[in-house]
């Protein structure tokens, strides 16, 4: 028996968030469901996102739902993209850290691989690499 891991993000505006990584990575919406499509959900809270789904960079799944309490990433966690072609893993690097932080430049590293980490406009690092 096998199982697959997917990285499920709390966030402070999950659409944005998701729009943004579909931009910059390229993908699609797979599945959104707000809390409005609960009956009895107060109106306030009707658009309001309480899962979503998306492909980005290929067949990667990222998901979603709107924090009801501030989010805070921390560095214990990174979500890690590797590609094998070097073209899409410098621009994927350039796109996650617009609005964001570069934390490590993109750049061929002593182990063979090139390498770089960001943190983006949402407080998410990401490990970018080519190998």
């Amino acid at each position: 028996m096998g199982a697959q891991i997917y990285a499920y993000l709390m966030s402070e505006d999950a659409r944005r968030q998701a729009n943004f990584y579909i931009e910059a990575l390229g993908g699609e919406i797979q599945f959104l469901a707000t809390y409005g499509d609960t009956p009895g959900t107060p109106e306030a809270m009707k658009d309001k996102v309480m899962h979503l789904a998306v492909n980005v960079a290929g067949t990667n799944t990222i998901m979603f739902a709107d924090s009801m309490e501030p989010v805070s990433y921390h560095r214990s966690t990174s979500l890690s993209l590797v590609y094998d072609d070097l073209e899409e893993a410098t621009a994927a690097y350039a796109k996650l850290s617009q609005g964001g932080e570069s934390r490590y430049p993109f750049a061929l590293q002593p182990w063979g691989a090139h390498y770089g980490e960001v943190i983006d406009p949402f407080g998410v690092t990401w490990m970018i690499s080519k190998q």
